[in-house]
């Protein structure tokens, strides 16, 4: 189901990128349309969010993958092109590519080669948790928001709504965010008295 997701995802994205210049500008004046200055700066956060969420999963899992790649081909374990694609397939969908790096330690120890086993699990537990720390870099990077938000985003849209929540998930959350803190702003604002009131009127002087 999550190959067919990326298959999917990977088509629409080919569609749209050929028409990339018609569709931006149909999208910009649609927002201005809607919602004036507000709704540019709302397309704005939400490409912001996008390329944030695109940097910080796909980099990150192709990275992972790599990693993953490259401790098993030293470690000598067969068929490493299509367990390195299964990783990176594994890290897009937030799994991680430890389902593909333990079974190649067990298969290693299984097989009386115990200093490659040992290799590949601290190897496994290296490429396993460099997420925690490349993942958020990359998001803060690309997108001006809460990295908690985003992260939340991620994770939530993921379960919610599969591999293309992963965008989704985000993009909601930064468009509500932003939508809630101007108006708190703005109410605010409206609550705060004039400078003008704030000064002393001026006394007649009488001759």
């Amino acid at each position: 189901l999550v190959i067919v997701q990326f298959l999917l995802t990977a088509l629409i994205s080919f569609v749209m990128y050929s028409n990339a210049d018609a569709l931006l500008r149909a999208v910009r004046k649609f927002a201005q349309r809607l919602g004036g200055a507000r709704g540019a700066d709302i397309l704005l956060l939400a490409s912001q969010a996008i390329r944030g969420v695109a940097l910080g999963v796909g980099v990150t899992a192709l990275v992972q993958a790599l990693l993953a790649g490259l401790g098993l081909a030293i470690a000598g374990i067969p068929a490493v092109s299509i367990l390195t694609a299964a990783a990176f397939m594994l890290c897009i969908a937030q799994i991680g590519a430890m389902p593909i790096l333990l079974p190649a330690c067990i298969w290693l120890y299984w097989s009386g080669h115990t200093g490659w086993g040992t290799f590949m699990l601290v190897w496994a537990l290296i490429v396993g948790n460099i997420d925690a720390v490349l993942r958020p870099v990359l998001i803060q990077r690309g997108a001006d928001l809460p990295l908690i938000l985003i992260l939340t985003g991620v994770i939530g849209g993921l379960i919610g709504f599969g591999l293309v929540g992963i965008f989704l998930g985000p993009l909601i959350l930064a468009i509500s965010y932003t939508l809630i803190s101007a108006w708190v702003n703005e109410a605010e604002a409206a609550s705060e008295p004039s400078p003008l009131h704030d000064e002393a009127a001026p006394v007649a002087v009488k001759d």
